[in-house]
């Protein structure tokens, strides 16, 4: 037991996230806050950018909280055709309000079509700039669906978040 009955130890926290969005013609498609030429994008109230949607649910699940929809209800106008980057500063500054600092964050992203691969730097980038990480501490995959289920007949894509952070909690 610590003497001192001010001092404080960290506590490791994980969060896991998952979204999915349809894909459909005359939409941009962002994923992981970069916009990927392809003739359809994802069908969302926002830019509907499933890496950043799950990242946000993986961080606010690792610090006790709701889902991005109740930060950012499809409701509310005010999120209509918003960049996700918006959703993923809301996150960062939750982590803050709360000390938290992130330790390292991993997605896969599951898509038929586009090839994600050669975005994968740029993502990356925005990501690690967006939460003030060294790109090291980002990791993200793609992969398919086998031409399974909707994914696999290119009808929308899917994205899984799991991050680990860690947060003072008080002796």
């Amino acid at each position: 037991m610590d003497p001192n009955p001010t001092s404080s130890v960290t506590r490791t926290r994980v969060g896991m996230g998952y979204d999915v969005h349809q894909l459909k013609e005359g939409r941009p498609l962002v994923l992981g806050g970069v916009t990927i030429e392809h003739h359809r994008g994802l069908d969302g109230h926002s830019d509907a950018d499933v890496v950043l949607h799950a990242l946000c649910d993986a961080i606010f699940g690792a610090l006790g909280l709701s889902d991005i929809g109740q930060f950012f209800p499809n409701t509310d106008p005010r999120w209509q055709d918003a960049p996700s980057t918006l959703f993923l500063q809301e996150a960062a500054k939750q982590l803050r309000e709360q000390q938290g600092t992130l330790v390292n964050l991993d997605i896969t992203i599951i898509a038929e079509e586009p090839k994600v691969n050669p975005h994968v730097p740029a993502m990356k980038a925005c990501i690690s700039n967006c939460l003030g990480l060294h790109t090291s501490q980002v990791g993200i995959k793609a992969t398919t669906n086998e031409r399974i289920g909707f994914i696999g007949r290119g009808e929308g894509i899917a994205a899984m978040a799991v991050v680990s952070l860690e947060i003072p909690h008080a002796c």
